[in-house]
């Protein structure tokens, strides 16, 4: 019992970190100003408009994976805990 809701939990986190992980193609995380910038890099030719995009996306998801880390290990020992 206890195994398949740990299963399930941990399915449910993997889901949830592919969809994000999948569609950042198509998220724009830019300011107008750096947008502008990469927007004319890539015009002429360059590829750093796409790095700063993707540098921007991986910073905002860095807190939330963080703090679900915690949360699980967490919940984990709690349960561990009222096992004992």
């Amino acid at each position: 019992m206890k195994n398949k809701k740990i299963f399930r939990a941990l399915m449910l986190i993997a889901l949830v970190a592919i969809v994000f992980l999948l569609g950042t193609d198509a998220l724009e995380a830019q300011c107008p100003m750096c947008r502008m910038a990469a927007e004319s890099n890539l015009k002429d030719g360059g590829t750093a408009g796409k790095g700063l995009n993707n540098g921007i996306l991986y910073m905002l998801a860095t807190p939330y994976f963080v703090i679900g880390t915690i949360a699980f290990v967490w919940w984990r020992n709690r349960k561990k805990e009222d096992e004992s």
